[in-house]
């Protein structure tokens, strides 16, 4: 390889997921449907109603069968949600139960999210985009309730709101950096992914600890008298 095509590689990657033009090439569908899955496992009912309203109001042609997130039915129902969520998820010991109820939601709707993305690419690809997204939606689900769950413990208030908002903050930084720079998000999701899973391993540990059965001393037999 040539220094041309040395100095010219990087621009060609950035241009090659850069899905902002159409038509969409199959690089950016699949960070496209990596992204989605990851935020579905943080902040579903947002990603849900910024993608409609992006598609219904902002001129974006959205791909495969995410077009049906323009309805005005998921457009108001998921921005009622949004506005639950947000909420609920700053109250202490609330967003633990809201997390526990939404294993059951966020996993599948990554998984359908990540799938509809590859609704125009035939049905082992959206088999493949299902099974990425809904594995990314479960990750970054469990390491988000698992660390709320741990903070709760704390009785103040202030740790468990400033960790929502900064969830917040997580979730629109890394919904843009998809939309405008999906090779830059490709690699900041490898290095969540890897924190994600040591956070996990390590909050598994510590439950293990906190509800192992503690063995009673054994007393040795006084003899008789």
């Amino acid at each position: 390889m040539d220094a041309y095509a040395w100095s010219s590689w990087p621009t060609e990657l950035t241009a090659l997921l850069d899905w902002s033009g159409l038509p969409l090439d199959m690089a950016s569908l699949a960070a496209l449907a990596a992204g989605l899955g990851w935020a579905s496992g943080l902040r579903l009912y947002a990603l849900v109603f910024v993608l409609g309203f992006l598609g219904r109001f902002g001129g974006v042609q959205l791909p495969g069968g995410l077009e049906v997130l323009t309805h005005p039915l998921l457009l108001g129902v998921s921005g009622v949600m949004l506005l639950a969520e947000f909420f609920a998820d700053k109250l202490p010991w609330v967003d633990s139960m809201w997390d526990a109820v939404h294993t059951f939601i966020r996993i599948p709707a990554g998984a359908a999210l990540a799938a509809a993305v590859m609704g125009d690419q035939g049905g082992a690809l959206q088999v493949a985009a299902a099974l990425a997204g809904g594995t990314l939606a479960a990750g970054t689900h469990f390491a988000k309730a698992g660390a709320r769950a741990a903070i709760n413990t704390s009785p103040e208030p202030v740790s468990n709101v400033t960790t929502s908002l900064g969830e917040d903050a997580l979730f629109a930084g890394g919904l843009w950096m998809l939309l405008q720079e999906p090779l830059w998000f490709l690699g900041a999701l490898v290095v969540f992914v890897v924190l994600a899973v040591a956070l996990i391993v390590i909050l598994w540990r510590f439950l293990r600890r906190v509800f192992r059965p503690r063995l009673r001393p054994t007393h040795p037999e006084l003899p008789a008298p």
